[in-house]
């Protein structure tokens, strides 16, 4: 007998939304209509989020939301709604916030249960279909829950009420805050120090297994190291500087990096970086870009531009859209199966290779037996040099024979069938797409990548932006969902990065303008931080405000930054005193949890530090720009004046029709301008 459902989830756009839009599950996208029905009939509601590319999101599906006697359980007793966490984040905090309350940890897929007011009372992740792991069976609990409900209504909405105010009050940060204003290098220190204390120092990377990125704490220690061996050669040797690049090496070299095609995957599941979680995600490939231009500037080793390059070559052939905009991710799975599309049988490569085969599955440790479940994972264990060397093989050649192999193993690979792309675009990863891909730019000098980040940006101002200046955090076909506070700070840094690279002053406009925005939407006004959803959205129960730095960095600390900056550009000090406010009140916080707060940390090393003011004004400018660009300056606010027009603080009377000058202020004095841009590095380096 077939049995009558009404899924209401196939007019929605969301990649994962779509994947659950056949299910026998009487599914509703958040809105009025389903939290209206969970009060008339007074229904708890259940609420699963998880997104496109999250490979145990699937699992779950296809073990009970497939299953048509768990659905009926789930549709004569919750009113359902499915959430993807990419396209509602605010919601996917609150809720995940609630969840790690209740059960001490987090993830997804998440399986949250609320009252008819959306107010939370159970959770967990992922229940298998029968008893296992030490976990009930989703059926056990779907029933274990409805019993409840009927049974202690009472008692269930007092839970949710005391769980509600946990999150409501968890708001309030900064209870120890430092009441010295002072920051000193003694900070920094007790950072670098807390950092290289939980750095892996053989394998890189910080913690046990699994390991992620961690793109901030490895961005702390280059700048710190920049900072120790200020005006010298990069010491191979400082602790910072060789844990930071000993992360990225090992990256690189992992499983975690696509060998063929380039591109980072979420995270690894072993301490070597071997075996990934094979969703690739936008944000982390743009954080690690970022991170490898800067420790290009300072080393100037081929391994980060080759990476950056291969990267960036991935993201513009399968990422970025024909409007300019870049979709958010690859599924880990395909066919069914995690990892299938990556990984090769001994087999399959010596066909493909023939001769060449012995020596490709020496470099990337391929073996008949396998080195992940049967199959193999391309791995480099030691670079080209070191392995050419011990073999007393010739290198270019060694590297032409592993290229050309590459190339035929990749048109191999893409006649397989491809993970499902996510192809939404959203505005807060964009914007760290375009941040990544003007960094790569200044550290590179490539064309390419600037007009990447361009076209980037006027997707995001002709598509995230109706004609009211209201800005919206995600699209397919259309914008949908009200920008949240990481979409605008995160787009304001990158309309910054722009305005350095280019020599535009419009987008330091551009960039006041969404300033002034956040501050009138999204500021609290009992502290000096901003609030993660906006003064009028209704449909959260919660208005939170987030300072970790997670996966992403917070937009608390990234807006931070931005103050910072925009208040030495338009002589702002109200905006620079909100920023010290910020930065003092998570302090404590961020010198004893480096790792969790490694953004906030590069903000105190550039307050500490000082700030250096470069202005560059003349006919000739664009040429000084771009010289300038390659040198590594953490700490650096740069503005081009490249005709006579100014309306900038920094600009007025500092153009002269004859010459072209470089001027270099810091700690509130000028230096006397010079007219080269070796000129003004010595400067710098005194």
């Amino acid at each position: 007998m077939k049995h009558p459902y009404t899924n209401q989830l196939i007019n929605q756009t969301s990649p994962y939304l779509l994947q659950h839009a056949h299910n026998p599950v009487n599914w509703y996208a958040w809105g009025e209509e389903a939290l209206q029905k969970a009060q008339q009939e007074n229904k708890p509601i259940l609420v699963s989020i998880g997104y496109a590319a999250c490979h145990w999101c699937h699992v779950m599906e296809r073990e009970s939301f497939e299953n048509v006697a768990t659905a009926e359980i789930m549709n004569q007793h919750f009113i359902n709604i499915k959430i993807d966490r990419e396209e509602r984040p605010d919601l996917d905090a609150i809720y995940m916030e609630a969840v790690q309350m209740i059960s001490g940890s987090g993830g997804w897929p998440l399986n949250v249960f609320l009252t008819p007011e959306a107010k939370p009372f159970y959770g967990g992740t992922y229940f298998p279909p029968i008893r296992a792991f030490n976990r009930s069976s989703w059926t056990e609990v779907l029933q274990s829950i409805n019993q409840a409900w009927q049974e202690k209504p009472t008692e269930i909405i007092a839970q949710a009420e005391n769980l509600t105010e946990h999150i409501r009050t968890g708001n309030i940060f900064g209870q120890n805050k430092n009441s010295n204003t002072d920051f000193t290098n003694e900070h920094l220190s007790t950072i670098e120090s807390n950092l290289l204390k939980i750095g892996d120092s053989e394998w890189g990377g910080f913690g046990k297994a699994p390991k992620f990125p961690q793109t901030f704490s490895i961005q702390f220690l280059l700048r710190q190291s920049y900072f120790n061996q200020k005006s010298k050669e990069p010491n191979s040797e400082d602790p910072s500087l060789k844990q930071a690049l000993l992360s990225l090496d090992k990256m690189i070299y992992g499983g975690i990096y696509d060998q063929l095609a380039g591109g980072f995957a979420r995270y690894s599941t072993d301490r070597e970086w071997l075996a990934p979680h094979f969703e690739k995600m936008l944000y982390d490939n743009a954080l690690l870009i970022s991170v490898m231009s800067e420790a290009y500037q300072l080393t100037r080793l081929p391994l980060y531009k080759e990476t950056i390059e291969q990267t960036l070559d991935f993201v513009q052939q399968y990422w970025q859209s024909p409007l300019g905009g870049f979709y958010s991710a690859y599924d880990a799975d395909s066919e069914g199966v995690e990892g299938k599309y990556y990984v090769w049988t001994k087999k399959e490569i010596d066909l493909l290779l023939g001769v060449d085969a012995p020596l490709f599955c020496s470099y990337y440790n391929v073996t008949e037996a396998g080195n992940w479940e049967d199959t193999n994972i391309l791995w480099v264990a030691q670079p080209l040099e070191t392995f050419c060397s011990q073999l007393k093989l010739d290198e270019l050649k060694t590297k032409e024979i592993l290229h050309i192999s590459r190339s035929k193993l990749l048109a191999a690979r893409d006649i397989r069938i491809k993970p499902l792309l996510d192809d939404k675009i959203l505005m807060g990863w964009n914007a760290l797409m375009i941040t990544a891909c003007c960094k790569a730019y200044a550290a590179l000098l490539e064309p390419r990548f600037l007009e990447m980040a361009e076209k980037a940006q006027l997707f995001i101002e002709n598509h995230l932006k109706d004609e009211n200046g209201k800005w919206f955090h995600n699209y397919k076909a259309s914008a949908t969902n009200p920008a949240f506070l990481d979409d605008m700070a995160f787009y304001i840094q990158a309309l910054i990065q722009l305005a350095e690279v280019t020599g535009n002053n419009d987008y330091f406009q551009k960039a006041k303008v969404c300033t002034l925005r956040v501050i009138n939407d999204f500021q609290d006004t009992d502290s000096p931080f901003f609030f993660y959803t906006p003064v009028w959205q209704t449909d959260v129960i919660v208005r939170k405000k987030e300072f970790y730095d997670g996966a992403t960095p917070s937009g608390n600390s990234v807006m931070a930054w931005n103050l910072n900056y925009l208040s030495i550009i338009f002589d702002e000090p109200s905006w620079k005193s909100q920023c010290l406010e910020m930065i003092q009140t998570v302090q404590n916080t961020t010198l004893q949890y480096p790792n969790s707060f490694a953004n906030w940390g590069c903000m105190l090393q550039q307050i500490e530090k000082g700030t250096y003011e470069i202005v560059i004004s003349g006919k000739e400018g664009l040429n000084c720009l771009h010289q300038m660009l390659p040198t590594f300056l953490p700490n650096k606010i740069l503005q081009s004046q490249l005709s006579e027009a100014s309306g900038f603080p920094l600009l007025n009377n500092r153009w002269q029709a004859e010459k072209t000058l470089l001027y270099l202020c810091e700690n509130y004095n000028c230096k006397i301008p010079v007219e080269t841009v070796s000129g003004l590095l010595q400067m710098i380096s005194i």
